[in-house]
């Protein structure tokens, strides 16, 4: 699950990245569907000029589908470049002491996802903005190490153009094929780098104040999920008797690049194979997902065109290479797991009609992060240029100053500003 919740080779950051592997090998040898992405600015809406004139740069940018139907773009194999841990009580450590292990269950496990609800249960608190605190901490913690080793440039401590979470890139991904939920990413320029934090909507904002009582019981679900499939360490089984706990979390922080985007962020991990011979993280991380039990040839063609596409781009942009799926009854009971291979999801979903693509996923995130590099252009922390989009309509952005959106803290621009040791 992603609640907002070392060690590759770096020879693989020589490698292309493609979501159409086949034959599901997790160590994602050097291959890519697609050629080289060639930079397009189609899609973008320009004024009119005469022939002699230079159109003005456009302000928006298109999220039709058909604009980003081009060759798959370069993505190289994320490299895991440390990790860290949240406790019951929401505090950050810079280790791994929330890492837990994936045992593989019955393949009709009846799992009662209800356990517990009332009383052994304890939920963040959702009114309180974390923004990217946790990502922040462990730059400082490990700043030494993501410096680059090429520049003495000390307006540039960060080799990255961009630092995020990887819920939000995910946001991005699915954008071309949202149809429901509008989001809004504010952006700031920090010493050459650019920072982007998500901002609750209204719409998100009156959704979760609102939600219906069936609804908080079935995101428990998805958490007494994890507890049934997950042990602590590599000697003992999972406990379900246990609290389900939501502030603990474990993160994994990877880099990679999109083009010529050079990227960090984090993404919380559900768990680890705890085979000693699993491959180094990222590849050894699986993901745990629940979902309705399908039933009918229209629930299966809504579960690729609507789920699948979720969890492709959620597991794909850190390179987690599986997918392990409990399908529940309506009463919360798992009827059955199935495993799905990242690298496989593109066959299983390309006989749908007018289904999902992952090409035009990776194009429109890689231009939306050129737009934002070329409009979020003033470097200053107290400046926010925010980003909002909602569906059947174009991205656009406003800047504000001192304002309510700001969301990079003092002690991390103070920490940032100081020559490093």
């Amino acid at each position: 699950m992603d609640r907002h919740r070392s060690r590759s080779p770096t020879s693989s950051s020589h490698h292309h990245y493609s979501p159409n592997r086949r034959g599901g090998d997790n160590r994602r040898r050097n291959h890519c569907d697609g050629a080289q992405f060639r930079p397009s600015n189609h899609h973008l809406h320009q004024s009119s000029a005469t022939p002699r004139q230079t159109p003005p740069r456009s302000q928006t940018l298109s999220t039709r589908r058909e604009a980003y139907e081009r060759d798959f773009p370069l993505y190289k194999q994320p490299v895991e470049v440390g990790c860290f841990s949240l406790d019951s009580r929401r505090r950050f450590f810079n280790d791994s002491r929330q890492m837990r292990y994936y045992v593989e269950p019955e393949r009709s496990p009846n799992f009662d996802l209800r356990d517990g609800y009332k009383e052994r249960y304890v939920k963040r608190d959702e009114n309180v903005k974390e923004k990217l605190d946790h990502i922040l901490r462990w730059i400082i913690a490990n700043r030494s190490k993501l410096t680059s080793k090429l520049t003495t440039n000390a307006s540039c401590p960060l080799d990255f153009d961009f630092v995020t979470w990887r819920g939000h890139l995910t946001k991005l991904l699915t954008t071309p094929y949202e149809t429901r939920e509008g989001w809004l990413l504010a952006v700031t320029r920090f010493n050459g780098t650019l920072y982007i934090s998500e901002v609750e909507t209204e719409a998100a904002r009156r959704e979760r104040e609102n939600r219906p009582e069936r609804n908080k019981e079935m995101m428990y679900w998805g958490y007494k999920f994890e507890q049934y499939m997950c042990a602590d360490d590599t000697n003992s089984d999972p406990d379900p008797s246990g609290v389900v706990n939501t502030n603990e979390a474990f993160c994994t922080v990877v880099q990679t690049r999109l083009t010529d985007h050079k990227l960090l962020f984090s993404g919380e991990v559900d768990c680890r194979d705890r085979d000693p011979g699993a491959p180094p993280p990222p590849a050894c991380y699986v993901e745990l997902k629940t979902s309705a039990e399908i039933c009918t040839p229209k629930q299966r063609s809504n579960f690729h065109r609507f789920k699948l596409l979720k969890w492709w781009a959620q597991s794909f942009l850190p390179g987690v290479p599986r997918v392990v799926a409990g399908f529940r009854d309506h009463d919360g009971t798992v009827v059955s797991v199935e495993t799905f291979q990242i690298s496989k999801i593109s066959q299983l979903i390309k006989n749908e009609y007018n289904c999902w693509k992952p090409t035009v996923c990776m194009n429109f995130c890689c231009d939306f992060l050129s737009f934002v590099k070329r409009e979020a252009t003033e470097d200053n922390p107290s400046v926010v240029y925010l980003f909002s989009w909602e569906p059947h309509n174009d991205v656009t952005y406003s800047v504000h100053r001192d304002s309510r959106y700001s969301f990079l803290p003092d002690w991390y621009i103070k920490e940032m500003t100081r020559s490093p040791e």
